[in-house]
C-alpha cells in the first residue's frame, strides 16, 4: 500500500515539476501556461471569498438532481427492455442510438425548449445519464446466469419475486458499473451545459470556467479544471470504486478474489 502511494505521489510530482519547467522556460506566454503558484493563488482567493464553494454547491446540487432522475427512470426501463423483446427493439435501440450522441448536442434543444433556466441544465444532465443507465441495466439482466433462473424456478420463484430476489442481485455488479458510467456522463453533460447556458439563479463550475476563458484568465481555467477532476476522483474513490470492488469480490467476478500477485 505504501509503495503504491509513493509511486503515485512521485508520478504526480513529476507532472507538476514538468509543468513548472515549461511555465518558467517562458517558451509560451504566461497567459497560456500559468505557473502553479498562480493557479494556487486563484484557488485560495476563490476559496476565501466563497465563490468556489458556492459554485461547487450549485453544480453538485444540479448534478445530483439530474442523476437521480436518470436513475429513477433508467433502471425500470432497462429491466423492462430486457424482459420484453418489443421494448428491446424500441427503447433498447433508441438508448443505443442516443448513447452515441454527444451530450453537447442536447444543449440547443434545451435552450429552445426551456430557455436560460435550471430545467434546461437538468434536461441536458438527464439526457446524458439516462441512456447509459438503461443499457447497463439491460446488459446486466442478460448476463445473469440461466442456472440462477432455473434454480429459482424449481424452488417456486415467479414474477416479481424472481426479479427482486434473483435477477436484480445477480446483475448488481453490472448495474453499479452502469451507474458509475452514468455519473461520468452526467458530470460531463453538466459541465458542457453550464458553459453554454447562463442561469442567473446560480453560477456553477462550468460558468466559472467559461468566465475564465472570456477574461483570458488561464489560472482560473486550469484551477477550475483541477477542481472538477478532484471532485470526480473523490466521488469515484469514496463511492463507486469500493462498491464495485465489494460486489466483484462478493459475486466472484473479479480475478483478484482468487489471485493476488
Amino acid at each position: 500500500m505504501i509503495r503504491r502511494i509513493t509511486v503515485s505521489t512521485l508520478f504526480f510530482l513529476f507532472l507538476i515539476g514538468l509543468w513548472e519547467v515549461v511555465a518558467y522556460s517562458e517558451r509560451f506566454p504566461p497567459v497560456l501556461i500559468p505557473k502553479c503558484e498562480q493557479i494556487a493563488i486563484y484557488l485560495w482567493q476563490a476559496l476565501c471569498d466563497g465563490s468556489l464553494l458556492g459554485a461547487i454547491k450549485i453544480t453538485l446540487g444540479r448534478l445530483l438532481i439530474g442523476y437521480a432522475i436518470g436513475l429513477v427512470v433508467g433502471v425500470p426501463l432497462g429491466f423492462l427492455s430486457a424482459q420484453h423483446q418489443y421494448l428491446h427493439d424500441t427503447i433498447g435501440l433508441l438508448s443505443l442510438g442516443f448513447q452515441t450522441l454527444p451530450s453537447v448536442c442536447w444543449i440547443p434543444v434545451a435552450l429552445l425548449w426551456f430557455g436560460q433556466t435550471e430545467p434546461a441544465l437538468l434536461f441536458v444532465v438527464v439526457m446524458g445519464t439516462l441512456w447509459s443507465i438503461i443499457i447497463a441495466t439491460e446488459n446486466g439482466v442478460h448476463i445473469t446466469s440461466p442456472i440462477y433462473v432455473r434454480s429459482a424456478l424449481t424452488m417456486g420463484s415467479r414474477g416479481i419475486h424472481m426479479w427482486i430476489h434473483v435477477i436484480l442481485p445477480s446483475s448488481l455488479p453490472y448495474l453499479v458499473s452502469g451507474m458509475k458510467q452514468g455519473w461520468a456522463f452526467a458530470w460531463r453533460s453538466l459541465m458542457a451545459a453550464e458553459i453554454f447556458v447562463t442561469v442567473l439563479t446560480g453560477f456553477g463550475l462550468g460558468q466559472l470556467l467559461h468566465y475564465g476563458r472570456d477574461l483570458n484568465a488561464m489560472d482560473q481555467v486550469f484551477g477550475i479544471m483541477l477542481v472538477i477532476v478532484l471532485i470526480g476522483l473523490l466521488v469515484d474513490r469514496t463511492l463507486f470504486s469500493p462498491w464495485e470492488a465489494f460486489l466483484r469480490h462478493r459475486w466472484g467476478t473479479s480475478s483478484t478474489a482468487f489471485y493476488r500477485p
